[in-house]
């Protein structure tokens, strides 16, 4: 977790003016997107200026080359027809072509909301329907010349030009009929079909065959275009809702800092608000129970004192395991390593608690591996860890039970420290509530000592701090073992002890190390 700043603090738990008003506007356009998937093809604004523009665009990129071809179909039909009505045509055609360029230029590269959608498409549609008619007139024209190539041409200039707008118009399905249509007519006019059979009769069907296949490829481009933009609104959805998400993932990640923060208030002030009441009440009660200013005239006064100081201890011990189990959740927990021996910490941890256990007659077995070298960790966190795993298994196990302790070798090369009890032991299903905080089963609540629930978590989070492992089995009315291991990087192994009588090494030789037999206490 990153750092608290003092913007944070500062800011408190109160809204970002930035991040409400970028939530805002992504709920816009979530919704805008959502709108766009759930309506027809042309029930919605969106889609159908996304085709508007597009025949706009198309329009205005093929406006030179289009005039370019008119002018060189003009050329060409002087060969058949008199340079007067070929001008006449080619001023017509060029008329038409400056509309439609006309409009495309003029539609609204983003329109507004009041910009009439409708009256738009209606005036491409007579753009290209006017352009169709001119050009069906030319065909019809050429049709009627009794001179060689005169009709050939026509029919062919006239696929040709369904074969050059289509693509242009696919995007308005009505612009694209506009202009299809007086074409497909102009070439039943050039080719005159007398008869059901002749040669003429199954070229115009060839040529109007064309025409329809024209038309079912401006309605498949049509289509087509409709699903691009249908993937490219699921993709906008997907993309500001991916943006939706990770704002509404820093703003929980700042309300988890801010929490954080209140939390280490909370702890701050509670170790700084209590301990220094308690110092009181644990020095005060401890002079009342020890009668150093002379004997209570009423018995009870002192079992009130013992009381009194044994809660404050309690109290004491609750305040210093919540800060322990914060700082170790925090990561703030510094480790002071220094080089320690296993056995002789949890020998003395056995030892202050000898006392206890003999009070209810609780039979305690070491088993101890000679010869354990020492290793690299904070002694106060080993120390706590054995006193916690100790205290836990006298209080939980039954007078007349006994306690086994091992520490030795694990197969990795490591060192392990285990405690089993003859406990009642903990159900495999309240094992994860005994790992939690404040978490106790229902054995223990029944059968042991008030606890705070905290030792078992702050055991795990302090072993997991040397890379460690946590292992603990139970089984109810067997008993309970718990496993503490420390990994071999910890393990400090000693130099074999050198022999006064061997000559140096040479020089570049490595000394030999010794295996397991040569690590000794350092």
């Amino acid at each position: 977790m990153t750092e608290v700043t003092a913007e944070m603090i500062e800011r408190g738990r109160g809204a970002d003016p930035k991040v409400a008003a970028e939530r805002r506007r992504l709920a816009v356009k979530i919704r805008e997107a959502r709108e766009k998937l759930t309506s027809t093809e042309t029930g919605h604004r969106a889609f159908d200026v996304q085709l508007l523009q597009l025949f706009a665009e198309g329009r205005k990129s093929s406006g030179v080359v289009m005039l370019a071809f008119t002018l060189a179909i003009a050329t060409t039909t002087t060969a058949w027809i008199p340079l007067e009505i070929s001008l006449i045509w080619l001023i017509l055609t060029s008329a038409g072509l400056a509309l439609s360029y006309r409009w495309a230029v003029k539609f609204p590269r983003n329109p507004s909301a009041d910009t009439n959608i409708g009256r738009w498409r209606h005036k491409f549609t007579f753009a290209e329907t006017v352009q169709g008619l001119i050009w069906a007139g030319l065909g019809s024209f050429l049709g009627q010349i009794d001179a060689p190539g005169a009709s050939t041409f026509a029919l062919v200039l006239l696929l040709l030009v369904s074969a050059i707008n289509t693509p242009i118009t696919a995007s308005i399905p009505n612009a694209a009929i506009g202009h299809l249509v007086p074409i497909t007519l102009a070439i039943f006019a050039v080719l005159r079909p007398t008869h059901f059979g002749d040669a003429t009769f199954y070229l115009t069907a060839l040529a109007c065959g064309m025409e329809l296949y024209f038309l079912v490829l401006a309605n498949k481009l049509y289509q087509t275009t409709l699903n691009s933009l249908l993937f490219q609104a699921e993709k906008d959805q997907l993309i500001t809702e991916l943006e939706q998400a990770r704002i509404n993932s820093d703003l929980a990640r700042r309300r988890s800092e801010e929490a954080n923060l209140a939390k280490s208030r909370f702890l701050a002030t509670m170790s700084h608000e209590l301990r220094t009441p308690l110092n009181a009440i644990l020095g005060f009660s401890e002079v009342m129970k020890g009668e150093l200013f002379g004997a209570h005239n009423v018995p009870a006064y002192k079992e009130y004192s013992n009381d009194i100081h044994s809660s404050g201890e309690h109290l004491l011990m609750l305040i210093n395991e919540i800060l322990d189990l914060s700082r170790v959740e925090a990561g703030r927990y510094e480790l002071r390593e220094e080089s320690i021996a296993l056995v002789n910490i949890v020998e003395d941890c056995r030892h202050l608690l000898t006392l206890r256990a003999k009070k209810r007659n609780i039979t305690i077995t070491e088993a101890f591996e000679p010869q354990l070298p020492r290793m690299w960790a904070d002694e106060r966190a080993v120390r706590q860890v054995a006193l916690n795993l100790l205290s836990n298994a006298i209080k939980f196990t039954p007078q007349g039970g006994s306690i086994t302790i091992k520490v030795g070798w694990t197969s990795a090369g490591g060192q392990y420290f285990s405690v089993r009890d003859t406990g009642p032991g903990i159900p495999e299903d309240e094992i994860p509530i005994v790992m939690s905080s404040f978490g106790r089963g229902s054995l223990a609540q029944k059968n042991a000592e008030e606890g705070s629930g905290l030792g078992l978590p702050i055991v795990k989070g302090l072993v997991e701090l040397h890379g460690g492992t946590f292992i603990l089995k139970s089984k109810v009315r067997e008993g309970t073992e718990v496993i503490v291991v420390f990994p071999p990087e910890r393990i400090m192994n000693a130099l074999p002890r050198l022999d006064p009588n061997k000559p140096p090494p040479r020089p570049g030789e490595k000394p030999a190390r010794g295996g397991r037999a040569a690590r000794t206490a350092a």
